[in-house]
């Protein structure tokens, strides 16, 4: 008897089973996802296949994810939108995402360049830390609820070289009237000790350099360096770029496009930004150190920044940062906690990473001592 009734037990909860299975398929369940399809423009030229390619990791990941049930199709520089304007395209849905440097927005406002980088700043693991912990991530969402779009960071250059000059630095004074391509509040800071900043857009700084409109231009690094040209027609090569010591790249998404999205498509960019993130930079770092030997191969002469010079810069850095916080109420909210995450994030690093990178340099480029016989 009792196991009569098992067995109708049993029958039954398999039959309600089976109903369920059939009215909630997991076919049906992908199917009843929309199919999107989205444009991002992109900051960055093709040929630059590392900083340009970080969209096209979102955009994969983003497909693959989804089933190709949300597609976003990357176009480069100048292809929707000059480069410089890709924030613009996408606060007034011109294009629903676009990938870019925060920093070249900074005459809008400077409070941009912490999604990006601020000179004297964070290094790249620093950046991270700070956008995903810190705090970071929540200020700058708060800022740029009022342009309309939510970013994400999808991508890293690590710190990056000081650029390219057509004569030495060796003091300030080789500064004054200098014409000199830099982006985002370093241009600020440079104006200060005489120099001239252009901003121009990376595809335009060759002709710019070659033509003699500017007099140096700093871009990324060795590798995308090396594929445009610089060392063609600028000799110098300095290091390092202390306006860029972990330069963030942003996927900025139009707002409304965003919360319009289904949950899982929104987890889907989540996660193709994260790996575009790690996959950037572990590209520049395999890259750049074969493309700086082959460039100091071929002539160029590599030269670090004099002390002075960079003394020089670092206070004047610090002027600009507090006449802007005495002004932009915006700016002040967001540098005060970031400059005190970033005063802590230099100690810890000055006991660990700092020396272990200063013994690691010491010890692998000495010579060997010599045996005893």
């Amino acid at each position: 008897m009792e196991r009569r009734k098992f067995l109708k037990g049993a029958a039954f909860a398999g039959a309600g089973s089976l109903g369920v299975a059939a009215s909630f398929p997991a076919p049906a369940i992908a199917q009843a996802l929309p199919e999107i399809k989205w444009r991002i423009a992109s900051s960055f030229p093709k040929s630059l296949d590392t900083i340009y390619g970080g969209a096209e990791v979102v955009a994969k990941r983003v497909a693959e994810l989804t089933d190709n049930k949300f597609q976003m199709r990357v176009f480069a520089a100048g292809e929707i939108v000059p480069g410089l304007q890709v924030l613009d395209a996408v606060q007034n849905g011109t294009v629903e995402a676009g990938h870019t440097v925060s920093y070249y927005y900074v005459g809008k406002d400077p409070t941009f360049a912490f999604d990006a980088c601020m000179p004297f700043g964070l290094n790249v693991r620093q950046q991270n830390s700070w956008m995903r912990l810190g705090g970071g991530l929540e200020l700058m969402r708060e800022f740029y609820s009022s342009y309309n779009i939510v970013q994400f960071p999808a991508g890293n250059t690590g710190t990056q070289m000081g650029g390219w000059f057509r004569k030495e630095i060796k003091t300030l004074e080789d500064l004054k009237g200098l014409k000199f391509r830099i982006a985002g509040i370093a241009g600020q800071i440079l104006t200060k000790l005489g120099v001239v900043p252009q901003q121009i857009a990376g595809g335009d700084i060759y002709p710019a350099l070659e033509k003699g409109t500017i007099d140096a231009a700093e871009w990324v690094g060795p590798y995308d360096d090396e594929k445009l040209g610089f060392n063609k027609v600028a000799k110098y090569y300095y290091y390092p770029g202390w306006w860029e010591g972990g330069p963030q790249v942003s996927l900025q998404i139009n707002k409304p496009q965003w919360e319009g999205l289904p949950k899982p498509y929104q987890a889907a960019i989540e996660t193709a930004c994260s790996e575009a993130t790690l996959w950037m930079l572990a590209k520049y770092d395999a890259q750049n150190p074969v493309a700086l030997r082959r460039l100091v191969g071929s002539g160029t002469l590599l030269r670090p920044f004099p002390r002075p010079v960079m003394e020089a810069c670092f206070e004047a850095a610090n002027e600009v940062y507090a006449e802007i916080a005495a002004k932009n109420d915006k700016f002040k909210k967001v540098y005060e906690p970031w400059k005190k995450y970033r005063d802590e994030q230099l100690q810890w690093f000055r006991v660990a990473e700092g020396t272990f990178d200063s013994i690691m340099t010491h010890v692998s480029t000495r010579k060997p001592a010599a045996k005893k016989q």
